[in-house]
C-alpha cells in the first residue's frame, strides 16, 4: 500500500526525519541495490522503496524478489518515479539516509542516448538530492561508477587512477561512450547540488560488478561474464578490468553510510585482471564451457586503487569465490543453458 508523509513519520519513530535506521534506497530491485537492501534489512533498518509503476511487489517481475528477503516486513513501498519530485519526496521524507543506486544501464545501444540515458540519470539524481535536502536527510550515499573516473584522452601517470580523477564527458561523447557521460554528469551535478544545499554526500565508484544475482532480469555486468562462459564471441579484447563482488559493493555502501568519518569519493575495486587471465581461471574451475578462442590488443589497461576505502575498513572476497558464486547463480537463472 501507499503511505502519506504523516503515516511515514509514525512508522519512523513519531517525527519526520525519524531514526537513523530508516533509509530510502532507489532502484531497490536492481543488482547492487538488492544486495544493499538485503544487508540493511539484516541490520535492522527500515527501508523505503520507491517503485516506478506501482506500490506493490505482487506481479512486479523487476522487484518481486524483494519480498523473499529476510525481514521484508520492514520494507515500506511507495509508487514514486525518480523523475517526479513530489512522488519521490513522499518516499524520502522520514528517512535519515538515502542510498541513490538507480541509474539507467542499457544492455545495448539506445536510439537517443541524451534523452534515454543521460537526462534521466542527471534529472533523477538531482531530484533525489533536492528531495533529500527538503526532507532534511542527514546523509546521502550515491552509487557512481569508475566510468566517471577513467575515460579520458589524457590518463594520469602510469595509468594509475584514484578518487581525484574524472572522465572527460566531451571525449566520452565523441567516442559515443554514453554510459560514461551519464554517470560522470550525474555525479558532478550531485556534488554541485550537495554543496549548494549543504548536504552530506558520499559517492562510491565501483568497477565491474560480478557475483550472484538476487534479481531475475540479467544485468549488464553479469551479462559480460555470461557471454564469456558461453563463448558468444570467438575473439574478444584482452583488456585489464577491475572486478569487484556485488556483495562487497553493498557492504561498502553501508560502511560509508555508517562511518561518520567517511567523506568524498571512494573507488571500489578488488581485482585487476586481464581478460585472458580471467578466462584461464574460469577454464580451470569450469573446463566444459565454450569461452573465447582469441584475443585482440586493448588500450584499456587501467589500474585502480581502493586504498581509501580499505583504510575505512572495507574488505573484499577472493576472485575465485566471486566467480564460483556467479556461475552457480547463472545456472540457477538458466542463463548458461
Amino acid at each position: 500500500m501507499e503511505y502519506t508523509p504523516k503515516e511515514v513519520a509514525v512508522m519512523s519513530g513519531g517525527a519526520v526525519g525519524g531514526g537513523r535506521l530508516v533509509v530510502c534506497v532507489t532502484g531497490a530491485g536492481g543488482y547492487i541495490a538488492s544486495w544493499l537492501v538485503k544487508i540493511l534489512l539484516s541490520k535492522g533498518y527500515t527501508v523505503h522503496v520507491p517503485l516506478q509503476v506501482t506500490s506493490s511487489l505482487a506481479g512486479d517481475k523487476k522487484n518481486e524478489h524483494l519480498k523473499n528477503l529476510e525481514n521484508s516486513e520492514k520494507l515500506v513501498l511507495f509508487k514514486a518515479d525518480l523523475l517526479n519530485y513530489g512522488e519521490l519526496y513522499s518516499a524520502i521524507v522520514g528517512c535519515s539516509g538515502v542510498f541513490h543506486v538507480a541509474s539507467p544501464v542499457p544492455l545495448g545501444s539506445v536510439p537517443n542516448p541524451e534523452k534515454e540515458l543521460v537526462e534521466p540519470a542527471v534529472d533523477g539524481t538531482l531530484n533525489v538530492l533536492k528531495a533529500s535536502a527538503d526532507a532534511e536527510v542527514k546523509k546521502i550515499v550515491f552509487v557512481s561508477s569508475t566510468a566517471a573516473i577513467f575515460v579520458t584522452p589524457n590518463p594520469p601517470e602510469n595509468n594509475f587512477y584514484d578518487e581525484e580523477c574524472w572522465s572527460d564527458t566531451e571525449y566520452c561523447r565523441v567516442t559515443e561512450n554514453w554510459y560514461c557521460v551519464s554517470k560522470t554528469l550525474a555525479e558532478k551535478r550531485a556534488w554541485e547540488c550537495a554543496k549548494e544545499r549543504g548536504l552530506e554526500l558520499v559517492t562510491v565508484c565501483p568497477t565491474l560488478n560480478l557475483g550472484p544475482m538476487l534479481q531475475n532480469p540479467v544485468n549488464a555486468s553479469s551479462l559480460f561474464l555470461v557471454k564469456l562462459l558461453r563463448g558468444d564471441k570467438d575473439t574478444v579484447p584482452n583488456a585489464v578490468r577491475g572486478i569487484v563482488d556485488v556483495r562487497d559493493v553493498a557492504e561498502a555502501l553501508v560502511l560509508v553510510y555508517e562511518k561518520q568519518e567517511a567523506s568524498g569519493r571512494y573507488l571500489c575495486s578488488a581485482h585487476c585482471v586481464r581478460t585472458c587471465e580471467l578466462v584461464d581461471i574460469l577454464k580451470r574451475m569450469y573446463p566444459n564451457y565454450k569461452y573465447p578462442k582469441e584475443y585482440t590488443a586493448s588500450s584499456h589497461d587501467d589500474c585502480l586503487s581502493s586504498k581509501k576505502l580499505q583504510n575505512l575498513g572495507w574488505h573484499f572476497r577472493p576472485l575465485e569465490e566471486t566467480l564460483a558464486d556467479s556461475v552457480e547463480s547463472f545456472r540457477g537463472h538458466g542463463l548458461l543453458e
